[in-house]
């Protein structure tokens, strides 16, 4: 279920306003009962002022009479008619300067130990380009006598997550490639081994 916008003030307004249990409110706000006993006792959110759910449009006032009377009912938030905005998509990272030296010896390791990695993973793993990635492959690098392996996730480059990921996928892609290519592929009659042999 969709949680509130700022769960601890919409918490606070609901415990000052409303004649609603403890459980239906931390139910709602996604918080722990015990904590909503606190913000109704005075000792979390101290000083905090409440956000009214019904004037932002995450409750209607209906919701809550209904949820007043029926201590067992739980409370569902708004639809909202208006359009949500786009999220955006990740975009390049920034490398601090210290860390860029070290791309090129993340970009060897990533061609020595995960060859199955194409060179857009790469790229988007570590941040660089393609030109990159293939001058050091070709040892054509401009620091190629001065590249030494090292893994990226401990020079910080990418987490270890999206190593996984990012290798998984090209094992994936790597075995339809390979299925593919199997199922594409008949063996000639005189390649095959007599039946009696």
């Amino acid at each position: 279920m969709a949680k509130p916008l700022m769960p601890k003030a919409t918490a606070v307004w609901l415990i000052k306003n409303t004649t609603l249990t403890f459980d239906q409110i931390s139910e709602f706000c996604g918080l722990h009962p015990l904590e909503v006993q606190g913000i109704a006792d005075g000792e979390v959110a101290v000083g905090m002022v409440g956000l009214d759910p019904v004037t932002n449009g995450q409750l209607t006032q209906a919701e809550i009479n209904r949820c007043e009377q029926d201590a067992s009912a739980r409370m569902q938030i708004a639809k909202r008619d208006i359009p949500m905005p786009a999220t955006r998509t990740k975009g390049p990272r920034y490398t601090p300067v210290s860390k860029r030296q070290d791309k090129p010896d993340a970009i060897t390791w990533l061609l020595r130990h995960h060859p199955e990695l194409p060179d857009s993973q790469i790229a988007r793993l570590i941040g660089t380009t393609k030109p990159t990635i293939q001058a050091i492959r070709d040892r054509t690098h401009w620091n190629s006598s001065n590249i030494r392996p090292k893994d990226p996730v401990l020079l910080g480059l990418c987490t270890q997550t999206d190593l996984n990921m990012a290798v998984e996928k090209a094992r994936k892609a790597a075995a339809r490639r390979g299925q593919g290519s199997a199922e594409g592929e008949e063996t000639p009659e005189s390649d095959q081994p007599a039946p009696g042999a």
